[in-house]
């Protein structure tokens, strides 16, 4: 059953994107929330080891966001970091609807103010799976890396979290693409 699972699903990927409601079409109740508590668990476990981790690079991050891999919706966090940028915390900034989140610079610098962050990581996801980001994400990181500049905070990276196809990563770091 586990494997028909899979490939009504498309991969374990999109099994783990199923909803409660969706499994619930293939299996008893108690065997649909056993799938749902073991595959959020184990997302969880990858961020929270993950989190540990230096965030100075964007496979680190993407690791400590692995669970908006699996989010319905568009959401943008803010990981505010500290001098040996590691994690302090993350803030869910916005939730947006299915293919868009809408932020505004002075709610992502208010939490990095707020908690002393040395520097800070923004990091969304693109419920498409395709991490490519669009004309609204390259103005908003051009607006925030200048807000940064003369604020004098360091805006490490802005990554944007997808899935991975055809040996390409599953995230877009502006950083690496010379865009901050």
């Amino acid at each position: 059953m586990r494997i028909a699972l899979i490939r009504h699903f498309g991969s374990l990927k999109g099994l783990a994107r199923a909803s409660f409601q969706e499994l619930r079409q293939f299996l008893p109740r108690r065997q649909a929330e056993s799938v749902v508590a073991a595959l959020s668990m184990s997302v969880i476990a990858e961020t929270e080891h993950a989190r540990s981790e230096q965030l100075d690079n964007p496979e680190s991050i993407y690791r400590a966001c692995a669970d908006m891999k699996l989010s319905n919706q568009e959401v943008l966090r803010v990981i505010l970091l500290d001098t040996r940028f590691r994690h302090i915390s993350t803030v869910e900034n916005t939730k947006g609807s299915i293919n868009e989140s809408l932020a505004y610079p002075r709610h992502i610098f208010r939490p990095v103010f707020g908690q002393s962050a040395f520097a800070f990581v923004l990091v969304h996801n693109h419920r498409s799976g395709n991490p490519a980001p669009s004309e609204a994400d390259i103005r908003l990181t051009r607006r925030l890396a200048e807000g940064a500049r003369i604020l004098q905070i360091d805006m490490l990276d802005h990554v944007i979290v997808g899935q991975s196809l055809e040996g390409r990563p599953g995230y877009f770091s502006f950083k690496e693409a010379s865009l901050i």
